[in-house]
């Protein structure tokens, strides 16, 4: 089961061969963000807060095109019992 923080590999799509680490998971979409791919632009309009202009930023993909490659740390508990 792939989770945040774990490195996984891009199987499909512009992004093959690719690897990065999980950033936000959607459970509900079987979806997950991995820092780095699957790159989109996006038109964001000018705020009283924020200025307007162009962005860029990770989007979904679906978990089907991920393979997990390196599990994240084990806790530090688990270290000192060994």
């Amino acid at each position: 089961m792939i989770k945040k923080g774990y490195k996984v590999k891009i199987l499909v799509g512009k992004d093959k061969s690719k690897e990065g680490e999980v950033i936000e998971i959607d459970r509900l979409n079987n979806r997950a963000k991995v820092k780095d791919i699957n790159i989109v632009k996006k038109h964001v309009k000018t705020t009283k807060e924020k200025k307007g202009g162009i962005i860029s930023k990770e989007s979904f993909i679906h978990l089907s095109n991920l393979k997990l490659i390196e599990e994240k740390n084990k806790s530090k508990k688990s270290e000192i019992k060994k």
